[in-house]
C-alpha cells in the first residue's frame, strides 16, 4: 500500500496532566478520553514524603506547578489539569484558585484542578448534600470535608482508609465497601458520593455503586478529565455516568433533584471481582 494515500494522522489535541510524583493510574485517565484528544503527563519532582498533609503542600507548591506547566508547553496543550485532589485542596478554596491562576500563567492555556473540578461537578449536579470516601489519613480526610463545606456542601457521611502510601494498590472491591459505608443508614441523606484521590482506581465500579446507591457517583479523575475536556469545548466518554451521561444521570437522581444535560451511552455492568489486598486501616469521620 502507498502510505502517502492515507493522508498522515488526524489533527490532535492535547491536554496537559500534571500529577504528583507517586501518580500510577494513567491508564485510567485514558479511558475517559475522546478520540482525537491525546493526555501529555508530567509529574512532580520526587519528595520522600509519605502521603498527608505535608506531602499535599509540597506537590502544589506554585513553582512546582509552573516548572511542570513550563515543561509541557513544548507540546502546545490546548488546557492544563493538576490532577491531585489533596494537592489542590489542602489551601482551601482561595488556595485552589490561586493554583490554576499560576499554572495559567505558566503556560497561557486554561488550567484546573481536580477540587476545583470536584465543586464544578456538583453544581452540574446540583449537589448540596455529598458523602464521601476517601483512602486518606483522618486529617487530610478531615481537610477535604473542610474545603467541601467552605462551598457550601454538606457533607453528610465520610469513610476513609488511613493509607500514606500504595493508594493505587486499593481493590474495587475494597472502593465499594467504603462507598457503602459512607451512606450506610443514611437513604435519601446524600444527593451525591465522591471518590476522592487520583490515585484511587474508581473507573468500573462508578456504573455499578450508581446502580445500587441510586445516587451520582463521582471520582477524583472522573471529574478533572471532564473539567478539562470541557475547556476544550469536547466532552469526557465512559459507560453509564451521571456527570457525562444523560441516561445514566436520570436514572439517579433522587426526586427533588435536577436532571440532565451531557448526552451518553452503554449499561452498566458488574464489578470485577478482583482479590482483596492488603489490610487497610479503615475509619469513620
Amino acid at each position: 500500500m502507498d502510505v502517502s494515500l492515507l493522508g498522515g494522522p488526524s489533527p490532535q489535541r492535547g491536554v496537559g496532566v500534571v500529577a504528583p510524583f507517586d501518580f500510577a493510574l494513567d491508564r485510567e485517565l485514558w479511558r475517559w478520553i475522546p478520540d482525537g484528544v491525546s493526555l501529555h503527563v508530567t509529574r512532580t519532582p520526587y519528595v520522600p514524603v509519605e502521603v498527608g498533609l505535608d506531602l499535599a503542600r509540597l506537590v502544589s507548591e506554585h513553582e512546582t506547578l509552573g516548572d511542570a506547566v513550563r515543561a509541557l508547553s513544548a507540546v502546545a496543550p490546548e488546557a492544563v489539569a493538576y490532577a491531585c485532589t489533596s494537592g489542590s485542596f489542602v489551601g482551601g478554596i482561595m488556595g485552589e484558585r490561586a493554583m490554576c491562576e499560576a499554572m495559567s500563567r505558566a503556560g497561557a492555556v486554561p488550567a484546573i484542578t481536580t477540587s476545583g473540578a470536584l465543586l464544578e461537578a456538583l453544581v452540574e449536579l446540583d449537589v448540596r448534600r455529598v458523602a464521601l470516601v476517601t483512602p486518606y489519613t483522618v486529617s487530610v480526610t478531615r481537610a477535604l470535608e473542610a474545603y467541601v463545606a467552605r462551598a457550601g456542601v454538606t457533607v453528610t457521611g465520610c469513610a476513609y482508609m488511613g493509607l500514606t502510601r500504595h493508594i493505587w494498590k486499593v481493590t474495587y472491591r475494597e472502593v465499594v465497601d467504603m462507598a457503602r459505608r459512607a451512606v450506610r443508614g443514611r437513604p435519601g441523606a446524600a444527593d451525591a458520593l465522591f471518590l476522592s484521590c487520583t490515585n484511587l482506581p474508581t473507573y468500573d465500579v462508578i456504573p455499578q455503586l450508581e446502580a445500587e446507591l441510586r445516587i451520582p457517583v463521582i471520582s477524583a479523575n472522573q471529574v478533572t478529565m471532564w473539567a478539562v475536556l470541557r475547556r476544550l469545548g469536547t466532552r469526557a466518554v465512559g459507560p453509564y455516568q451521571a456527570l457525562i451521561d444523560a441516561s445514566a444521570r436520570s436514572g439517579t437522581v433522587t426526586p427533588g433533584q435536577a436532571p440532565a444535560v451531557p448526552p451518553g451511552r452503554a449499561a452498566p455492568g458488574p464489578v470485577p471481582a478482583d482479590a482483596p489486598g492488603e489490610k487497610q486501616q479503615e475509619g469513620w469521620t
